[in-house]
């Protein structure tokens, strides 16, 4: 092969990547016009977005019985349950237990009581052979006796000396009887007590039978009132068949109000200080993401928690859904935006364009020319940050640091104008946090508590 034909295609190659390069090549100008943004001016609105879940505000706790811990079953396992979700009528089944140690303890107290009623059984028949042998010891004194009285009647002739001995001898007798008389009422009685002792024993297993037979009934649950059966929530889920139910956590189920939803979501404790009660919510269900619906914060947290899978604490934060709709169901998941505040007629510009050094600046164009302005910040919401004094509508800045900040000039901010919009914007913290308490007084006092019985797992994201 000549020399040529390896050469020419080669050239050609190499003069088609360097025009693509060129052609590709975007043009400077071009690159710098999209580094620059203008400062807008008009409304600015402060949000806190957070994932919560849908719940009932108000709804009729389904329970295992309330008999379980006195008869000393403090967990069992739920056997039974009808399908989340389904429409049931009051008194209709829900859930059925396991009666496996409840049947054992049956079995244990039936036991006793057979073994009682042989001891008190074994009582009257010992009883009767004792106090059978004290009467008739009785019997047998009262002949001596009147054999004595008869001496005595006999010898009222004879020498003093076998008089007084025929009169010792009865009453040596006499006193044998009374004594012996004595211990008969006091056996009598000491039998009494204990045939009365072993009888009480007796009823009170009896009892005890007769509780944990309603129990055994019992755990076979029934609805408390109509409603649509929503499963109970742990720390480990939902309760499902083959859950425990303990004696502390005796919820099964739960029969929500579905025309009074709210949404339970945590906000983390950077964002919670900008969440007051009262604040408006923009409310979206992931099931049904066309759907937009308004919410009111009803309650935030005073202290914080530690939820599994996040480093920071979050607070607890319960809006109330303001509309009602027949597909919303609890335990939706839903997102929710807070609006914290919104300023009218305001300065703002993109959160990238601030730097921060020993000073707040911003790398503006000037007549040609790149300066590196000081400005007065306020406000932010997610994306932007509220420019209080510094700028002007409409001026240019970049939207990165466009080189060596030493290479521009630095435009300071008078002194005495700094620490006016300082006390002007602890005015205006001052006045928004009046606001935020007279509408917080405007709102329903009536609280929402969290029933739950060990809370479940919820999936958060922090805006």
């Amino acid at each position: 092969m000549s020399l040529s034909k390896i050469i020419i295609p080669a050239v050609i190659l190499v003069g088609l990547l360097v025009g693509a390069y060129f052609f590709l090549q975007p043009d400077e100008k071009v690159q710098e016009d999209t580094l620059l943004t203008a400062v807008k001016k008009g409304e600015f609105v402060i949000t806190v977005t957070a994932t919560g879940e849908l719940k009932a505000k108000r709804s009729e706790k389904i329970r295992a019985p309330q008999g379980m811990r006195p008869a000393g079953i403090y967990e069992t396992t739920i056997q039974n349950l009808i399908a989340e979700g389904t429409i049931v009528n009051e008194g209709d089944f829900v859930a059925s237990l396991d009666r496996t140690e409840l049947a054992n303890k049956m079995s244990n107290v039936q036991t006793e009581i057979e073994k009682i009623q042989t001891q008190l059984e074994q009582a009257k028949i010992d009883t009767a052979i004792d106090l059978r042998g004290v009467r008739d010891q009785l019997i047998n004194l009262g002949f001596t006796k009147k054999e004595k009285l008869l001496n005595v009647e006999q010898n009222k002739f004879e020498p003093e000396s076998v008089i007084q001995q025929t009169q010792l001898d009865l009453e040596r007798t006499e006193r044998d009887y009374s004594q012996l008389l004595k211990n008969y009422e006091l056996k009598k009685k000491q039998a009494i007590a204990k045939i009365q002792e072993i009888d009480a024993l007796l009823r009170q297993n009896q009892r005890q039978l007769n509780m944990l037979s309603d129990l055994s009934d019992e755990f076979n649950i029934k609805a408390p009132k109509s409603g649509m059966v929503i499963y109970a929530r742990n720390w480990n889920g939902k309760k499902e068949p083959g859950s425990r139910v303990s004696a502390w956590d005796p919820v099964v189920a739960e029969l929500p109000d579905l025309s009074d939803m709210i949404s339970q979501t945590y906000v983390n404790e950077v964002d919670i200080s900008k969440v007051k009660e009262g604040q408006e919510v923009e409310i979206q269900v992931d099931a049904f993401p066309d759907n937009v619906y308004t919410g009111q914060v009803l309650q935030v947290a005073n202290i914080g928690e530690q939820l599994r899978g996040y480093d920071a604490k979050v607070f607890e934060v319960i809006v109330q859904v303001n509309e009602i709709d027949s597909i919303l169901r609890p335990a939706m998941t839903t997102s929710n935006q807070i609006v914290t505040d919104i300023l009218d007629d305001v300065l703002f510009v993109p959160l990238e364009a601030i730097q921060n050094d020993s000073l707040t600046y911003v790398f503006k164009e000037d007549n040609g020319k790149t300066v590196r302005q000081e400005v007065i910040t306020d406000l932010t919401n997610d994306d932007e940050i509220i420019i209080a004094f510094g700028l002007e509508e409409g001026d240019q800045i970049h939207m990165a640091q466009p080189g060596d900040p030493d290479d521009y000039p630095f435009v300071p901010l008078d002194p005495n104008i700094k620490e006016k919009i300082r006390k002007e914007q602890e005015e205006a913290e001052k006045a928004r946090q009046a606001k935020a308490e007279e509408r917080k007084k405007k709102m329903d006092k009536t609280p929402f508590k969290n029933d739950d019985s060990g809370g479940g797992d919820f999936m958060i994201i922090m805006d």
